[in-house]
């Protein structure tokens, strides 16, 4: 599967994205992380790399601003070209693999290239498209994005399968949530993207055919730092207003500050029960999800 990991500034998106990748390892799967924050640079360190792999958008053709082939989807919706990856042949310099074994690739930062480069669009098109492939069973891929809407808004949920996000105790958080939720179902339900800016009519084609074919799940939701039972509660219940059943609570962890402070490897084991019980949940509600198409078609 194809996990995108969203949530408002601070959420805590990317310490989940480390502690669910850890989980998943324990459990067998092969994982990826697909860093498509362009502004945040602490996953290498987190993960306990002593280095950032180089960005995937040199590998494949460079910024559109700047000359290159990577375009933004919301000005050019057609899919990158050999977007479907595989790992082993992917350049070394271009991967990080922690002890655990999980697989870091990073599609680009900002901060690299100076002002007046452009916008991000493009790292947007390059978490939107890519997929990877091992040597034996599909990995696992969780997308760690930027904060905030924006991502959604270029259209990044057609390329997943399944949006998770998190919310830690702030109402903004609570907000964003039911907004990607109703962003979600209505991409689920037809809804169409904007297009009247795209002058040519092959590309409105070529865009309506994206969202058509897109094979995103509902929305799934983590609570996040939560520092006790009565504020779980609280974040449950106004999520449970908009229809949102949060899959588990990752409480605070000072340990994991710490990490993010001072650039070391975060290591979790004090919410392990947490992430795991989160990591359950997801695992049944997929499964079931996977049961109920099957009966569907075989009732067709």
């Amino acid at each position: 599967m194809k996990i995108g990991i969203l949530g408002r500034g601070g959420c805590g998106k990317s310490t989940l994205t480390v502690l669910l990748a850890g989980a998943l390892r324990r459990r067998g799967y092969e994982v990826v992380i697909l860093d498509a924050d362009s502004t945040n640079v602490g996953l290498p360190a987190a993960l306990g790399l002593e280095r950032s792999p180089r960005p995937l958008i040199d590998l494949l053709g460079g910024m559109v601003f700047s000359g290159g082939l990577v375009t933004c989807p919301v000005d050019d919706p057609t899919p990158l070209t050999d977007a479907r990856l595989s790992l082993a042949r992917v350049p070394e310099d271009y991967v990080g693999r922690s002890e655990e074994g999980i697989h870091l690739l990073v599609a680009g930062k900002l901060g690299e290239w100076g002002a007046g480069a452009g916008c991000d669009g493009p790292i947007s098109k390059i978490a939107r498209d890519l997929r990877f492939h091992g040597d034996g069973e599909e990995p696992v891929t969780l997308v760690d994005f930027k904060a905030g809407f924006e991502d959604t808004a270029r259209g990044v949920i057609i390329g997943l399968d399944l949006p998770l996000a998190v919310v830690d105790p702030t109402l903004a958080a609570v907000q964003m949530a039911v907004d990607l939720k109703k962003t979600i179902e209505l991409v689920r339900a037809g809804a169409l993207p904007a297009t009247q800016h795209l002058g040519d009519a092959a590309l409105v084609e070529l865009a309506y055919g994206l969202y058509k074919n897109a094979r995103v799940q509902g929305l799934r939701c983590v609570l996040s730092k939560i520092p006790d039972g009565d504020t779980e509660r609280f974040l449950r219940s106004k999520l449970l207003e908009s229809g949102i059943d949060p899959i588990g609570a990752v409480h605070i962890d000072e340990t994991i500050t710490v990490s993010w402070l001072k650039g070391g490897f975060l290591d979790g084991t004090g919410v392990q029960r947490d992430v795991e019980g989160a990591l359950e949940s997801l695992e049944t509600l997929t499964a079931n999800d996977a049961s109920a198409k099957v009966g569907v078609s075989m009732n067709v």
